[in-house]
């Protein structure tokens, strides 16, 4: 009997807020081409765009990778605008010559850089496309290709002021099964001395990044006397700023006794050990991409959101204002990012236990851990 071959292309990305949530899709999709429903079909992912440094994610995934080259959409002069103008026609002619020899099933695009062209293409052929907002205000990409897919899914309910009707669905931000699968029987504290901490006292997680991340870097180490008065602090830079921070630490904490200086550390980047740290974690500090909210959300765990002011559209600020509604976290913008305000919002979280219980019975509740399985189950409809 002759296989039926399945293609699906996947597009979007320019940053870990698009591309890892593309990653859970994928991962779900090949568990359901896997099933009885799908017997006697082989399905085939592509993805179409310039992977950069996550080349590595799809091709432990087997997904085949199509180079189309990316280009950003400004909304401000810029000299950047002239290249992209050159570049934009030459993605499109990219999109529309893989799309014609692979003549997918359907297209998922997660938006972002480089993820119309491959919208235009589609919708030239007449191939179906799934559109999905990670953000509360969409991304110029994703406002110019809801009107031409014939499925999109939303994060957040704010969204639905900027596109509605029946082929949209609030379906929450796709988060890694990895990420929350089998800790259920994993304790708190036994993640904290897993870390080195003290299993009884409480902790903080402050996960910093890449965009902004050193200011936040810069506000914790500067104040590291005072938090770990509070709690302990686990402290994630991001790779590009751990070696500056290390070093601003040593400086910070030259004066700690012993037992001071063990309650605050720092690390360049959690990889699986984040599962253990999200566990672990009595309050979290983030900024306020959609990622590391339903992330958060997903643990169950009360947080500090800290919007990046310069995220486009100001979509931090929103997200996190849209996600504090629920009652699951507090918002600290950076210009009232002041010593006292943060230590007294973390005090009043950690030493009002009710206060937390409410704070982590919202974010569960908030949470769609089934985003993903969601997506993908629709991506195969279209199929």
């Amino acid at each position: 009997m002759n296989q039926k071959i399945i293609r699906i292309v996947c597009a979007g990305g320019g940053s870990g807020g698009h591309v890892y949530p593309m990653l859970a899709v994928i991962d779900e999709l090949k568990k359901i081409f896997t099933t009885d429903e799908f017997v006697g079909s082989r399905a085939t992912i592509y993805y179409l765009g310039t992977p950069g440094e996550y080349t590595s994610e799809f091709a432990h995934r087997s997904v085949v990778i199509k180079r189309v080259s990316s280009f950003k959409l400004r909304r401000y002069a810029s000299a950047q605008n002239i290249l992209d103008s050159i570049k934009a026609p030459f993605a499109l002619l990219q999109a529309l010559w893989h799309l014609f020899w692979l003549m997918p099933d359907v297209v998922f695009s997660k938006g972002g850089s480089g993820s119309l062209p491959v919208v235009f293409a589609a919708f030239f052929f007449h191939i179906p496309i799934f559109v999905h907002e990670s953000d509360s205000i969409p991304g110029l990409s994703n406002r110019i290709a809801f009107p031409l897919a014939a499925r999109v899914g939303l994060s957040f309910e704010k969204t639905l002021t900027f596109v509605s009707g029946k082929k949209v669905a609030v379906v929450g931000n796709p988060v890694r099964a990895a990420l929350i699968e089998n800790t259920s029987g994993l304790q708190s504290q036994r993640s904290k001395t897993v870390f080195g901490f003290d299993a009884q006292s409480p902790l903080i997680l402050i996960l910093g990044g890449s965009q902004g991340s050193a200011r936040i870097n810069d506000f914790a180490i500067d104040n590291a006397g005072a938090l770990v008065r509070v709690a302990q602090i686990f402290h994630q830079t991001g790779s590009s700023n751990f070696q500056n921070a290390k070093s601003e630490l040593a400086v910070a904490t030259k004066n700690f006794i012993p037992a001071e200086r063990n309650r605050y550390k720092i690390v360049d980047y959690l990889h699986d050990e984040i599962i253990e740290a999200m566990l672990a974690a009595d309050l979290i500090v983030s900024r306020a991409g959609s990622g590391a909210i339903f992330e958060i959300a997903a643990f169950g765990k009360a947080s500090i959101l800290i919007p990046l002011k310069e995220a486009a559209q100001n979509h931090q600020f929103y997200n996190a204002y849209e996600y504090t509604h629920t009652g699951a976290c507090s918002v600290i913008e950076e210009e009232n990012l002041k010593p006292n305000l943060f230590l007294q919002e973390t005090k009043r979280i950690l030493e009002n236990q009710e206060l937390k219980s409410s704070m982590e019975d919202a974010a569960r509740k908030f949470a769609k851990p089934q985003a993903a399985f969601t997506i993908a189950r629709e991506i195969a409809r279209l199929v």
